[in-house]
């Protein structure tokens, strides 16, 4: 296994970043190289659904620099609240050949183009001048098309002032005119196969209101009840009073705390390091994976 950093007054982990293999706006070398720069010793590359920029994130790494390879996958819950929400789950370190969640993973990034196309076609519908070559255009690739390109697609047709409000009502916003549904996991089946996998599966921005519903304290002690190994508390969505429930639930279901930026490069102003996890919770992640270990430049 590669060395480890060792001082914790030194170390900086920063668990959940994007790259254009997704919905960021940086290549997975580039990442690399802003992770580097930011002085951050530890980072995790976390696409959304997807395992494809992981080698081009190898071949980018600086000495001293180490790569948790993971990945962000869509899940859905019915939740207690009496509706189904919407959430993320951050899965680290899991074998990407295991055949069952490689399947999924695969479901989800060919369902991207068809639910692009359709939120494509409503926009239409409403008058934006918009169209989905462009949109593919600023992907790049199809299976990772996504809202983020939409959103950017309507921002260069002065739609929308900013990306930000392309995310409401109006327009793709959750349930919004021109939204469409997409496929995604049940959170606790996405659990267990993360875990099957040999991942750690740890749920990303649990409280972040401001992107669509959230899910309750009891949705979330059933993930825990299926083999959820952490929160992520400590992002840049997240209020203070948010951070400080979440870790007093978090402390009493036993599932460990993470700190994350949830870089999307030019989209969220280039914020590598901004929020970090401790290299306790680092050193459990690594003892509680078992698909494969981190790599170091």
């Amino acid at each position: 296994m590669p060395p480890r950093p060792t001082s914790v007054a030194t170390v900086r982990i920063d668990l959940h970043t994007h790259s254009n293999v997704s919905d960021g706006t940086d290549s997975p070398a580039e990442v690399m190289r802003q992770a580097a720069a930011a002085g951050v010793d530890v980072v995790a590359l976390t696409d959304h659904d997807t395992t494809d920029g992981w080698s081009a994130a190898v071949g980018a790494l600086a000495p001293g620099l180490t790569l948790i390879s993971g990945a962000e996958i869509s899940c859905s819950i019915a939740s207690t609240g009496g509706r189904d929400v919407d959430l993320h789950l951050l899965a680290y370190l899991f074998d990407p050949s295991e055949p069952l969640f490689a399947a999924e993973r695969y479901a989800l990034t060919t369902d991207r183009e068809r639910r692009a196309r359709t939120m494509v076609e409503k926009l239409v519908a409403l008058g934006a001048p918009v169209t989905y070559a462009q949109v593919a255009a600023i992907a790049g690739d199809a299976s990772s098309v996504g809202r983020p390109h939409i959103a950017r697609a309507l921002v260069d047709a002065s739609v929308v002032p900013d990306v930000a409000s392309a995310f409401t009502a109006e327009w793709i916003g959750s349930n919004g005119r021109a939204y469409a549904e997409k496929y995604t996991l049940d959170a606790a089946a996405a659990v267990r196969l993360v875990l099957a996998a040999g991942g750690v599966p740890v749920f990303a921005h649990p409280a972040a209101a401001k992107r669509g519903p959230v899910v309750t304290e009891a949705d979330i002690a059933g993930l825990a009840d299926a083999g959820l190994a952490g929160l992520e508390v400590d992002h840049p969505d997240h209020s203070p009073q948010d951070r400080a429930r979440l870790r007093a639930l978090a402390g009493g279901l036993g599932l460990f705390v993470t700190g994350s930026s949830d870089d999307h490069g030019d989209i969220t102003g280039h914020r590598i390091g901004c929020e970090t996890t401790s290299e306790s919770v680092y050193e459990e992640l690594l003892a509680r994976a078992t698909g494969i270990g981190p790599i170091s430049g």
